[in-house]
């Protein structure tokens, strides 16, 4: 019986907000639309007979609320019903009167949208006088079979939904911040959270508030609106201007019914409105909500620091293997990255006999010493703007003057080679004292991007061919240089040593001693 009962009071309150409340706040909605029109384009005359359909638009909505609210009250009660069915009538008629007077008084000076705004206030003001007498029915307006039976089945499944446990659910608990000028308001909200395993801390003012959000950290705040020396509203505004305090949801807590403060509050950040006197399930429902959203919000930046992490070791790793403007090309969109470069400079340096000193060390020491050899060659080219091409087992090879243009390419890679060599005596660097030789040419390159698999940044040209030769025919300890590098030099280059030699595929060539 009881279930009954209960399912008949949902069914009437099923009725109320499905005949009732469409059509009232479509009135609203229209009217709103409305008076915003004639204000804009007139006729001001008709002002005054809009602003009392909104008086009666408003009160007929408030109306509706109440008796959704008492629904159980006055479902089997006859007297209660017949008298909300005349009083429902009265703000109903009032929209009707003045609705058809402003079309009879001002129909040539309004504009078509407002004539149209004021026909669906007339329809939906009659659609709703029809629907009152079906929807709080009594015995002598009975309900057709199909809408009884329609109301009881939304009942069910109400009924059904509002049952269903949330066992399965994490109970979602945290540090709240509950900010209220009113002791009483403060302890109320601190008890409530409290007895569902929050942890609270409350204050009483906006410097308060300030001192607590700098000392300790919070999952949520629920925030007066309402408060001395400075409101909830401009407390709120701060906070989402501090980057330490941005991410903390904030729930605005009021007496206050009014719908800007409540929109300026959403716009500034707030992430839901709490009206007051306190509704403890409406307050606990609202909290939960926050909370889950912060939990998915911590979880989402946790995910985007990881792949930022990520991106960024993949960029690091990308920079170590290819010119920055190369990658810049790859990122851009380019698929075929190849230049031609009429001057550049080409470095080989190779260490001598390196093959004995493979058979005679331990592998682990060997990788050691050439690694610490290789790095400390990697920080000389950066310092002097040349660009690793590659290493071939003992060789060093690289390039000045790509993939960046320079006209001082010769320069720099003879100042380069001259650290190498100075890098060669440091013990701290060549623990095993080695020596290198050192191959140097100027002239036109090709360069560009290569491969799919461990894609590489290489040179090609007949520089590069002589460069090669050179350092193959030089000196330990010095630097072999063509030609066209010391022309390049110009005066920049002093007490070189001119030798003339047969150079296989090129021929006699003279060349030059640098150290």
């Amino acid at each position: 019986m009881v279930s009954k009962n209960r399912k008949d009071k949902l069914a009437l309150a099923t009725r109320i907000s499905q005949n009732l409340n469409g059509p009232s706040e479509a009135i609203v909605g229209f009217h709103n639309l409305l008076i915003e029109e004639v204000r804009k384009t007139g006729p001001e005359a008709a002002l005054k007979d809009l602003q009392k359909i909104g008086a009666a638009a408003s009160k007929l909505v408030q109306m509706i609320e109440l008796l959704g609210k008492s629904a159980h009250q006055i479902s089997a009660d006859k007297d209660a019903q017949a008298k909300l069915r005349h009083d429902l009538r009265s703000p109903i008629n009032a929209i009707i009167g003045y609705s058809e007077m402003v079309l009879d008084d001002f129909e040539a000076d309004l504009k078509p949208s407002a004539r149209s705004d004021i026909n669906a206030i007339l329809s939906e003001a009659r659609k709703l006088a029809l629907q009152i007498d079906s929807t709080i029915s009594d015995a002598d307006i009975p309900q057709s079979a199909e809408d009884s039976d329609r109301d009881q089945e939304i009942a069910a499944s109400l009924e059904r939904s509002l049952a269903s446990s949330d066992a399965g659910r994490e109970a979602l608990t945290g540090r709240i911040l509950v900010i209220d000028d009113e002791t009483a308001n403060r302890e109320i909200l601190t008890r409530l959270l409290e007895r569902r395993g929050h942890s609270v801390r409350s204050v009483g003012s906006a410097s308060e508030t300030f001192e607590a959000l700098d000392r300790e950290g919070f999952d949520l705040v629920l925030l007066d609106i309402l408060m001395p020396e400075v409101n909830g509203i401009d407390v709120l505004e701060r906070m989402k201007k501090d980057p330490s305090w941005r991410e903390i949801p904030v729930v605005m807590v009021s007496g206050l019914n009014e719908t800007n403060a409540i929109a300026k509050c959403i716009s500034v950040g707030a992430e839901d409105y709490l009206p007051k006197p306190i509704d403890p399930v409406l307050l606990h429902a609202r909290v939960d909500a926050c909370m889950e959203r912060s939990r998915w919000r911590a979880k989402e930046l946790a995910f985007t620091n990881e792949i930022t992490y990520e991106r960024d070791r993949a960029d690091k790793l990308l920079h170590s293997m290819l010119p920055a403007p190369v990658i810049k090309r790859l990122n851009d969109g380019e698929t075929n990255i190849a230049d031609r470069f009429v001057g550049a400079t080409i470095i080989f340096a190779d260490i001598v006999e390196f093959t004995p000193l493979v058979a005679r060390m331990d592998a682990g020491d060997l990788i050691l010493e050439l690694s610490n050899l290789f790095t400390a060659f990697d920080d000389l080219a950066t310092l002097h703007g040349i660009e690793k091409i590659k290493t071939i087992g003992d060789a060093y090879m690289a390039a000045s003057g790509i993939p960046l243009r320079r006209e001082d390419h010769a320069l720099a890679a003879i100042s380069f080679a001259r650290d190498i060599l100075r890098t060669m005596s440091d013990s701290t660097v060549s623990s095993a004292g080695l020596q290198i030789r050192i191959g140097i040419h100027s002239g036109p390159v090709i360069a560009g991007l290569i491969g799919r698999k461990r894609s590489i940044y290489d040179v090609w040209g007949e520089t590069v061919n002589l460069a090669s030769r050179l350092e193959a025919t030089g000196r330990s300890g010095h630097i072999h240089i063509s030609a066209e590098t010391k022309d390049a030099l110009g005066d920049h280059l002093s007490n070189a040593e001119a030798q003339t030699h047969f150079v296989k595929g090129v021929g006699e060539i003279t060349s030059y001693f640098v150290s």
